[in-house]
């Protein structure tokens, strides 16, 4: 009999890791791709996840070679797996205005292209590959994660907020072509979280004293609040809920 998985985009740090966290304590085996993150804290984590009593597979590698991603989830090692969860918590983008006077100040198309990729186009890939593969089974759950950046901007914000608007389309129109096949996909919109990626804003320290300010909690949202509710989503076999940006926030989109 097949092992049910959660398959985590962005596994090593911030969101992504908690979310491997929150699942693993539940009992869900963990596959967590992660780049560029010290070999002691991916052992760490690992050993964390491993201590839950479940599998554990964190594998070194870019979610956007989409030809390893091909390889990956065709290979033997896969015979035996189902996804019962994917998580897209990719935070890799360039932090560059649209407009400025010195070109290589701003965006370019190659900067455009690779953030849209990254946060975003890469969602569609990896759930067109598990669902060629026959990895997805009824009741799967597709999660991605997506900000108030969707619809407002930062200075600096551009191309990951058009990033995220793309997300949340794609998302949406993936929950229309999947729902026959009773596999759901939602979108959760994290509150500020202090996170390395929300350290790499311009005017990140400002934003957070805001946030701090105005959230009913008067607190930021944390990792495992978001990771919580992804868990929540991600152990249920019922899809109807299904095509929703779900706010995780504490009710700071409301007054902000």
């Amino acid at each position: 009999m097949s092992k049910e998985y959660a398959l985590i985009l962005g596994v090593s740090s911030g969101i992504g890791a908690a979310c491997a966290k929150e699942l693993a304590q539940s009992g869900i085996n963990i596959i967590g791709l992660y780049m560029r993150k010290p070999k002691d804290q991916i052992e760490q984590l690992n050993n964390e996840i491993l201590s839950y009593n479940v599998d554990s597979k964190l594998i070194k590698m870019n979610a956007c070679n989409y030809e390893e991603m091909e390889s990956l989830l065709s290979s033997e090692e896969f015979n035996d797996i189902k996804i019962k969860v994917l998580i897209h918590s990719l935070a890799f983008g360039s932090m560059k205005p649209l407009i400025h006077s010195d070109k290589p100040k701003r965006l370019n198309k190659k900067n455009i292209d690779m953030t849209i990729d990254v946060m975003s186009n890469s969602l569609i890939y990896w759930s067109q590959s598990i669902f060629d593969n026959n990895l997805f089974i009824k009741g799967s759950q597709i999660i991605a994660m997506t900000s108030a950046g969707a619809r407002k901007q930062w200075l600096s914000y551009g191309a990951v907020s058009m990033s995220k608007a793309a997300l949340e389309s794609a998302s949406r129109q993936l929950a229309v072509e999947l729902a026959p096949k009773s596999i759901a996909v939602n979108t959760i919109q994290a509150g500020v979280t202090d996170t390395p990626a929300l350290r790499k804003i311009p005017g990140n320290e400002n934003m957070i004293k805001r946030m701090e300010h105005i959230n009913p909690n008067q607190r930021l949202t944390t990792p495992k609040d978001v990771a919580r509710v992804a868990l929540m989503i991600g152990k249920s076999y019922d899809t109807w809920m299904t095509g929703n940006t779900i706010r995780v926030d504490g009710g700071e989109d409301i007054v902000g």
